[in-house]
């Protein structure tokens, strides 16, 4: 009898410490230079842009770069001397205009914003762009729909950018009177978040 009560009480204690370890998730390494391993980026839950994928752990700057869509953009943040200010902290929403929204731009008027003395001038279109705060595409819609239809958005240059739906498709109106259409929402970035634009938003010169 006495030794069923001690084979019970071992079987009870070895029960108990199982079912206080943990099974831990084992997570994908790769090795390094000098035998060390680090960690694998793994895959982004990111709608991909332009065929490209964009890492939520990268910066606006970072992912715009990685895609095919938006070779102009990035070249007019360089030219701009933006680079620095969205790759910080943030957050940012960024209405990004892809290269053919840049191509709908009448070509003097384009060209004239990537000259150096247009410089300020071409910053503050790029910072129309630009909203403080992250403001997802269902951030965008209850704020639409609390603003009885249309949501303004005060964008970083200062200047007000209106925001309401069409069907489904958010629109956004320029202070200028000109629209685009968010065609791909919700790339999330490390500092904020992306929308494709089908147009570049004019401010009030």
């Amino acid at each position: 009898m006495k030794t069923h009560l001690i084979l019970t009480a071992a079987a009870a204690t070895l029960a108990l410490a199982g079912c206080g370890s943990k099974t831990e998730t084992p997570t994908e390494t790769t090795t390094v230079a000098g035998g060390e391993t680090a960690p694998v980026e793994t895959a982004s839950t990111n709608p991909l842009v332009g065929g490209a994928e964009m890492l939520p752990t990268k910066t606006i700057v970072e992912n715009a770069s990685a895609s095919p869509i938006h070779k102009t953009l990035v070249a007019a943040v360089k030219q701009a001397g933006l680079v620095e200010t969205l790759s910080g902290a943030g957050p940012f929403t960024v209405f990004a205009p892809t290269d053919d929204a840049f191509a709908q731009v009448p070509a003097v008027t384009r060209d004239g914003w990537m000259r150096p003395a247009q410089k300020d001038v071409l910053a503050g279109v790029l910072k129309y762009h630009v909203v403080p705060g992250k403001f997802t595409a269902a951030d965008l819609t209850t704020k639409i729909t609390e603003g009885g239809g249309k949501a303004v958005l005060k964008t970083a240059d200062g200047q007000d950018l209106t925001a309401t739906k069409s069907g489904e498709a958010i629109v956004l109106t320029s202070a200028s009177g000109n629209k685009a259409t968010v065609t791909q929402a919700d790339v999330g970035q490390s500092n904020g978040v992306i929308h494709v634009v089908d147009a570049v938003l004019v401010p009030k010169m």
